[in-house]
């Protein structure tokens, strides 16, 4: 069996390279005669892997020194619940609605202090991002949070919000990686790896140092203070060793590839393609507003619930695989990491082309 173009939103698609050069490691890393699965998190070894791999990401990101770099547990939906526990001093906090994600993560800060819902773009299914350019931030708010690319619906931030002086707190799940960023515009940017990254059980804060204090709400465990797995760098308790290592193994990856900027543009050339598409096919459309499109995750329709599932069948025997949208949406959608390659999407589009034609 060769491998299938995966177009799955998470666990998703890896660097061939990488996972080649795992496997080689399987049983014996660097002459330790055993695998990183194996391996204390205490060991100088593992050490090494995790220096290294924050080292990596620092550069890849340009992270500051006044930030921290931490890899943890629980996956970006346990930071729905860290987050307010830790930041919210004044129990009020401002939430952007543009989809499931950041509605769930306002939903659980709710249980910590008022949380005002200053924009949304639920009105229209989350097609759009609402314009963030002067919102009604709250006096008091501890923080304003996005999630900056809508998996489910394939919405991309291309501004962040003016939020008039308050923390800047971002889901990046899937968009980690994919472009240059900077940091210092926000307090917290985090993400589950499983999408553009890593396997599935890593989560990665990037959070700025006067944001970590001991001065979280009552009753917050010790595993969810930021400041706990700050001071033991990531290694309070045993981390997700294996995970990490990939992680580590797929920022040297995109270092070789040429960092952020080279990404970006990989990933605007590999999306035009299927967009471009898109856009002139007589059959399939779009569902996301132009300016508002998503460079990794592509949703689209062909306005037939019967024809749509018809394609997925039919693409997974082309060995097109994951094409099925979320189950709160429909239709179909494309993830197209950074791992995806070009041909990949190509082959897609290739495959729609044909589709097309047949069921006219």
């Amino acid at each position: 069996m060769s491998r299938v173009y995966n177009f799955s939103a998470g666990p998703a698609v890896l660097p061939e390279e990488v996972l080649k050069e795992a496997a080689a490691e399987m049983l014996d890393y660097k002459g330790t005669g055993m695998s990183v699965m194996e391996m204390s998190h205490r060991s100088k070894a593992f050490e090494e892997i995790i220096t290294e791999a924050e080292q990596d990401l620092r550069e890849l990101m340009g992270i500051p020194d006044n930030y921290k770099v931490l890899f943890l547990q629980g996956g970006a939906s346990q930071q729905f619940a860290m987050i307010p526990m830790n930041l919210m001093k004044n129990r009020v906090a401002d939430y952007i609605i543009t989809g499931q994600w950041a509605k769930k993560a306002a939903k659980e800060a709710e249980k910590y202090g008022k949380v005002n819902r200053i924009a949304s773009s639920e009105d229209k299914t989350f097609s759009y991002i609402p314009d963030c350019s002067d919102l009604p931030v709250s006096e008091d708010a501890d923080y304003v949070y996005i999630c900056e690319n809508n998996t489910i619906y394939g919405t991309k931030f291309k501004e962040l919000p003016n939020t008039k002086g308050k923390t800047l707190v971002a889901d990046v799940s899937s968009c980690f990686l994919s472009e240059p960023v900077d940091v210092t515009k926000y307090g917290i940017i985090y993400g589950g790896v499983q999408k553009n990254i890593g396997p599935a059980g890593v989560v990665i804060v990037i959070i700025r140092e006067d944001l970590i204090t001991e001065d979280v709400l009552p009753g917050t465990p010790t595993m969810l203070t930021y400041k706990t797995h700050a001071d033991a760098k990531s290694l309070y308790n045993t981390p997700p060793a294996y995970g990490i290592y990939i992680c580590g193994k797929v920022f040297k990856w995109i270092k070789a590839q040429g960092g952020l900027e080279a990404m970006k543009e990989k990933n605007e050339k590999k999306a035009k393609v299927l967009y471009d598409f898109l856009d002139q096919s007589k059959l399939f459309k779009g569902t996301v507003e132009k300016k508002d499109r998503s460079l990794m995750n592509v949703p689209f329709v062909t306005g037939d619930a019967d024809l749509d599932a018809k394609f997925v069948k039919e693409a997974k025997a082309a060995g097109l695989e994951n094409l099925k949208g979320h189950r709160s949406v429909g239709g179909m959608r494309a993830s197209i990491y950074n791992a995806m390659p070009y041909e990949g999407v190509e082959a897609l589009v290739e495959f729609m082309k044909k589709f097309e034609e047949e069921n006219q």
